[in-house]
Formats: structure tokens, C-alpha cells, sequence
């Protein structure tokens, strides 16, 4: 696989995290290559101050960037913490020590000012707009903001958010089906809080917790409702969990969580996903549901179950992701049920809900050496795995 990035300035070798031969999709595209060729175009005219990277996947833009202009003030802005693990990583291999660059998450405080703002286009238009209005205070009427993603990502939607909150946008040509958002900074547009997080009551199908509210930060999966897939999963969760220790893992806004709360508050409760957005979600919920919140709870932003001690978990409870930003991909959930049979004590179980599509009976057998079918219906079913 090619995993250099050739520049009009270099070339760097950049990988995910974590780096695994078997996976094949890069950690750049079209659109990373694209914002970079332009800003290197002399008629691109690029002020000179502080550069704000938001949305960086792998931190192809921000090694890149800065090793153009070393010692100029870099912030990248991410949700993901493996995508901040592989940007680490990238600069390391360029030559650039981490700590020239400020890496901040989608939580932190953003710059007060930004010269120049760069967008990779998210999944999700919610975090894209919660990120906008965060940033918005730092732009000013001489800020160069680019916003780069593949055609598929780049909808009208996505343009009405950069003209209502940053100003007059216009869109590229297409080259590689890419294209480049290109925002005029209007200084009279009013300058409005972000509508994130968003809070409802979780609906009466909700099994044990139905009734309770959620918080949802932007950016999180199915942020304005329960998904198929967790209430299914909710139905059909273990019992009889007081002292032992479970993981939520992936957890969202920790609704799969709040349900052992409710029904088990003797369990010691690890809540943990890769997304700042996903882990502070959580904790708002647990939060908004103060007689719970005195249930045993711990919240962990990380490379899922890689910091658990061997033996150490007794239950992990997962609905794994299948896709990779735009990409179709079953290693997150294979690096998942294999740090599980890691992290589980003898005896202990994986519980796991998954569209049928997926496979996952077959990859957890060959993980565990077993999995029976707790129960399913035409799209989803939930599968037991126990560690031998």
C-alpha cells in the first residue's frame, strides 16, 4: 500500500492508529491532497498567524503543515483520540516533535484567534456545526477558512452552515472528486451559541430506562434518538451484575451504561469510547439521572479496552461501529472483540448487538472459540461470547 503523502513541499509517510498491515484504506485522500496543493498556490494568499486544523482524520493536514512552516502556532481541533494517537505518531516520523503542535479535542477551550481555519468536513453535520459556532468568536474579517471533503460529503446542507455561521461561501471545481469550501469571514453576522448537546427522554420501548434523559453532544451516533440497534440490545442485556466489574465499550451517550445503573447499581461500571464527544455524552447522562449517578461509574476517552489490565473485566457490553469515517471497515470491531477476550477474567462474557449483515458470529469464533445467539430478529442479533 502507498502510505506516502507527496506535497508541492515533501512527502511524508503517514499511518492510522493503530497501524495494522491487513487494513488497507490510507490516512489521507483526495481532499487532504487537494487543500494542500491549493494553499501551496501562489495566488492563494495565506496570512501568517495562528492555523486551526479541525477535523484532521490522521493528521495528514497537520504534519503536513508543520513541517511547511515549523514554529508558526498549530492547533489541531479532533473528537478522535486514535486519530490523535496517529497524528503523534505522523509528526514523530516527519521530524516534527509533538509538542510544537497544540493538539486540543472537540471539549477543550478553542484559540481565542485564528488567521487561518481549515475544515475537513465531517460525518456528521451536527459536529460540524457545533465546531463552527465554537470557532466563529476566534475568525475575524481577515481569516482564511477552507473547508476540504470528498463530493459525497460536501451536500448543500453542509454549505448553509459555513455561509449562516461563518459567511459568503462558494465551492470549488471538482478534482478527484474532491472539493474545497471556501468561507468570506462576515464580522455583522450574529454570533450564536452551538445548539449542542442535545436532550430528550429515551422512548417507552426503552426497557429499563425508558423515560430517562439522554444527552448527546454533537457527533455522536443517532444523536437525536435512540438507534434500532441499542433499543434491541436493551431488551436483552445480563442481569444480576451487582459486584462485578462491566464495560460499556463504545459507549455513546452511555445509555447501554445507565441501564446496568438502573438495574444493578452494586456493578462497577467502565464507560469508555474513542470520541471526547461520546465520553462527555455519557457523563452528562449519568449526570441528568442524579439517582443513578451514585452508581460506581468511571469514564474513560481511549483506545478501547488497550488500557485494561489482563483478567481484570468481568463483562463487556458492545455495539460496535462498522464503518471508518466514509468507509466500510469490521476492524474496529475485530481490534474490540479481540481486546475483550484480553481484558475478561475466565468465565467472563462479551455481549455484543450487530446488524445480521455483518458476520460477527463468525469472527467471534474464531476470537473466543465460541458464540451462541442470545436472541435476534430479521435485522439485529445479539451475540454471547465467554472467555474459556
Amino acid at each position: 500500500m502507498n502510505d506516502r503523502l507527496t506535497t508541492p513541499w515533501g512527502e511524508y509517510r503517514l499511518t492510522r492508529f493503530p497501524e495494522d498491515p491487513r487494513e488497507r484504506l490510507r490516512a489521507w485522500d483526495a481532499a487532504d491532497e487537494y487543500l494542500l496543493r491549493h494553499l501551496a498556490d501562489p495566488e492563494t494568499a495565506v496570512p501568517s498567524g495562528p492555523v486551526a486544523v479541525v477535523g484532521d482524520r490522521w493528521g495528514a493536514l497537520t504534519t503536513a503543515l508543520a513541517a511547511r512552516h515549523p514554529g508558526r502556532p498549530l492547533v489541531q481541533i479532533a473528537d478522535s483520540h486514535l486519530g490523535q494517537r496517529a497524528t503523534r505518531a505522523n509528526l514523530t516520523a516527519a521530524g516534527t516533535a509533538p509538542a510544537d503542535v497544540q493538539l486540543l479535542t472537540t471539549r477543550d477551550t478553542p484559540p481565542e484567534r485564528v488567521d487561518v481555519l481549515l475544515v475537513r468536513v465531517p460525518k456528521s453535520l451536527a459536529l460540524l456545526e457545533d465546531q463552527l459556532h465554537r470557532l466563529a468568536p476566534a475568525v475575524h474579517e481577515g481569516t482564511l477558512v477552507i473547508g476540504t471533503g470528498m463530493v459525497k460529503e460536501v451536500h448543500t446542507s453542509t454549505l448553509r452552515l459555513f455561509e449562516g455561521i461563518i459567511g459568503p461561501t462558494r465551492t470549488s471545481l471538482a478534482v478527484r472528486k474532491a472539493r474545497l469550501i471556501l468561507a468570506t469571514p462576515d464580522p455583522a453576522l450574529p454570533r450564536t451559541p452551538s445548539p449542542w448537546p442535545y436532550r430528550y427522554e429515551l422512548p417507552a420501548d426503552a426497557a429499563r430506562v425508558a423515560g430517562r434523559p439522554v444527552v448527546n453532544h454533537a457527533g455522536v451516533f443517532c444523536a437525536d434518538r435512540l438507534d434500532l440497534g441499542t433499543r434491541f440490545f436493551l431488551r436483552h442485556l445480563p442481569e444480576g451484575l451487582d459486584g462485578r466489574r462491566v464495560v460499556d465499550l463504545g459507549c455513546g451517550n452511555g445509555v447501554v451504561g445507565l441501564a446496568v445503573a438502573v438495574t444493578d447499581p452494586g456493578a462497577e461500571l467502565v464507560l469508555t469510547d474513542e470520541s471526547y464527544q461520546a465520553v462527555a455524552s455519557a457523563e452528562e447522562t449519568f449526570r441528568a439521572n442524579p439517582k443513578t449517578a451514585a452508581t460506581q461509574a468511571e469514564f474513560r476517552t481511549g483506545d478501547g479496552l488497550a488500557d485494561f489490565a489482563p483478567e481484570s473485566v468481568d463483562v463487556v457490553l458492545c455495539n460496535p461501529p462498522f464503518h471508518s469515517h466514509q468507509a466500510t471497515s469490521d476492524l474496529t470491531a475485530r481490534r474490540m472483540f479481540t481486546g475483550a477476550r484480553r481484558a475478561l477474567r475466565r468465565g467472563g462474557e462479551l455481549r455484543v448487538v450487530a446488524n445480521r449483515h455483518l458476520g460477527h458470529h463468525v469472527t467471534l469464533r474464531r476470537v473466543f472459540g465460541n458464540c451462541e445467539t442470545v436472541a435476534g430478529d430479521p435485522k439485529f442479533a445479539v451475540l454471547r461470547s465467554v472467555r474459556t
